[in-house]
């Protein structure tokens, strides 16, 4: 991955020491401040070990102008909106690379509704940063205070509030947990407690030392899932470093993909209170075929948290999400979040016939295959020459039917390919899904032929 710094309108990335500092996280603090309501600001961080670091430079910052800061310390990044929200915050910053490498850290924003800061929001930040000097110095009357909050219990009523929590005691499943080494094992460690589950975390220390790549996939959890099995468990979660994304893993220690983890969430939901669902453009067609099945709308938008965000309130949404294995119930925040989504599969465990299993619900999703990969986008390759390359694509696509809603989606019979430059990395994704694996690698080929 190139050591640039990546910024967008939903936050920015860079690697510690090099393109991000502390002077650069403040001077992006100092731009998200200045379009804020009166009030305090929260921030939060994952494991990483530098997050103290920008902890500390951000907290000096907003008490220097004047601002009350609420800590939340080590938190997940729902668990953060949640408690933006709740202390009616004016907004937040959550210290988070999410799924990035270890050398990664980056901040993300949050409105005063608590949920990630909507796109137009995020561009004015965004042309503010660009526009302010290298090194800022906080221009407040009086000092502001910091006051420490742990989210966790809140987030955690919150939760159970949308499941079964007396179904889920009575079921008293056994679950194993490996939360990456990042935020989320103390708000998961309430959570199982107080729905009766016997538990297991590893990975449970936030202290930033992955044990495997951080992005929840399947390839990078690997070694991983025959720990599950030797657990003798009912099901294996993996949330990743932020907590916003949750994988799924068999009794038997196999990998249902991230893909399903938002098609179960689906059906739970929908089975209690049907209503439209909303997903992103890149996220797999089982969603869709079970709103089908339940008689309601699948609406869809483009890539990103916010957008998902700004699609569900427009529709009304019960759910919304995307598959990379973020799960946003609007009950509890409007934020990807792994609590609801492990809330969810245990309540389908325990609501069902005795025998339900892992298993069993993943092998009752709707059989597609999908694909994903990626290409490290060259300088020479940004700008006209990847739109250019968008067009070649399309060409190679005589009889799809083309989207521009984000980057390039192609529908064709059977199924559809999307190829889009990413928001947080120097990177094109591409991502096919079809009836068969024959038709998800040509279409995955032809694609990469024409872009490159």
């Amino acid at each position: 991955m190139a050591d640039t710094l990546i910024v967008s309108v939903s936050g920015l990335r860079g690697v510690v020491g090099t393109t991000l500092t502390a002077d650069v996280a403040v001077r992006y603090a100092a731009a998200f401040a200045a379009g804020l309501p009166a009030g305090p600001v929260v921030i939060g961080r994952d494991g990483r070990t530098h997050g103290p670091l920008f902890a500390a430079a951000l907290r000096d910052f907003f008490v220097a102008a004047g601002r009350d800061v609420i800590d939340c310390g080590i938190a997940a990044t729902p668990t953060v909106g949640i408690v933006v929200r709740e202390e009616r915050a004016a907004g937040g910053i959550q210290i988070s690379a999410s799924h990035n490498p270890p050398r990664y850290n980056g901040l993300k924003l949050f409105s005063a509704a608590g949920r990630v800061l909507p796109a137009a929001a995020g561009a004015k930040v965004l042309e503010r940063f660009q526009t302010l000097p290298e090194r800022v110095e906080p221009a407040g009357a009086a000092c502001g205070c910091v006051r420490e909050v742990d989210g966790g219990p809140a987030h955690v009523r919150l939760v159970a509030a949308t499941v079964d929590v007396e179904a889920i005691r009575r079921r008293r499943p056994k679950v194993w947990l490996d939360a990456g080494h990042g935020a989320g094992s103390r708000a998961a460690r309430i959570l199982f407690e107080h729905l009766g589950c016997e538990f297991a975390i590893e990975g449970g220390e936030p202290d930033g030392l992955f044990e495997h790549p951080p992005e929840p996939t399947a390839e990078n959890l690997a070694a991983m899932l025959p720990r599950i099995r030797q657990r003798h468990v009912d099901v294996g979660f993996f949330q990743d470093p932020d907590a916003d994304r949750l994988a799924i893993a068999t009794a038997d220690g196999d990998s249902i993909g991230e893909e399903a983890t938002l098609a179960l969430c689906v059906g739970a939901v929908l089975a209690k209170r049907p209503g439209p669902i909303v997903v992103n453009c890149s996220t797999s067609g089982m969603a869709a075929t079970i709103a089908a099945q339940h008689g309601v709308a699948c609406h869809v938008s483009a890539v990103g948290e916010a957008n998902v965000v700004d699609e569900m309130l427009a529709v009304g949404a019960v759910l919304g999400g995307e598959g990379n294995g973020g799960v946003i119930e609007p009950q509890v925040v409007l934020v990807r979040d792994s609590l609801v989504a492990m809330a969810l599969v245990l309540e389908r465990l325990a609501v069902g016939d005795p025998g339900t299993t892992v298993a069993g619900l993943a092998a009752a999703l709707p059989r597609l295959v999908m694909k994903k990969t990626k290409i490290d986008l060259a300088p020479s390759m940004q700008g006209a020459a990847l739109a250019a390359g968008l067009d070649r694509i399309a060409a190679a696509f005589p009889n799809a039917t083309p989207s521009r809603l984000d980057g390039l989606r192609l529908d064709f019979p059977g199924g559809w390919l999307l190829v889009r430059a990413s928001n947080t990395e120097p990177i094109v994704r591409l991502v096919a899904e079809a009836a068969t694996e024959a038709a998800v690698d040509d279409a995955l080929t032809r694609a990469r032929t024409a872009l490159l």
